[in-house]
């Protein structure tokens, strides 16, 4: 498995995006979703990821450079891809790209039921933390952070 940049843009790449999107519209009311549209995602402070096997791009992750921190954003594994540490290959790539840019803290705001996501940043050192930027507290929404 190969985790590199990506392009959003790409015809898997937007595949993955369009399911991770519907699969957050089917858990989620319209306004507790946080996803950028794959638009938002090819502007200079996005950093896009793809984990490829075989030329089959599996996974896709990336962070956005705020102020101060990295937010974690459209992080989602294909069917084919689940189970396989993928997301925690992309997950360590990020980090590592973030570290790259001199950032020192990652964020992200995830759904409560996405229980596997929930595992996944614990697994890598994140903790839950207050809203932030421009997030509300709601009932959908997990909010963690890590100190790279």
């Amino acid at each position: 498995m190969i985790v590199e940049r990506g392009d959003p843009r790409q015809p898997e790449s937007v595949r993955l995006l369009e399911a991770s999107h519907a699969l957050m519209e089917s858990l989620f009311p319209p306004e507790d979703n946080h996803y950028l549209s794959i638009e938002a995602l090819c502007v200079p402070e996005v950093h896009f990821f793809v984990a490829r096997e075989n030329g089959e791009i599996l996974g896709c992750g990336a962070f956005k450079e705020m102020d101060g921190y990295g937010e974690v954003k459209s992080m989602f594994t294909s069917d084919a891809g689940r189970g396989r540490g993928i997301a925690s290959a992309i997950l360590s790539k990020i980090e590592d790209e973030a570290r790259n840019t001199g950032l020192r803290l990652l964020r992200l705001e995830t759904g409560d039921k996405l229980y596997a996501a929930h595992r996944l940043y614990a697994r890598h050192g994140f903790t839950r933390c207050s809203a932030f930027g421009d997030y509300s507290s709601n009932d959908t929404s997990l909010f963690m952070e890590k100190i790279l």
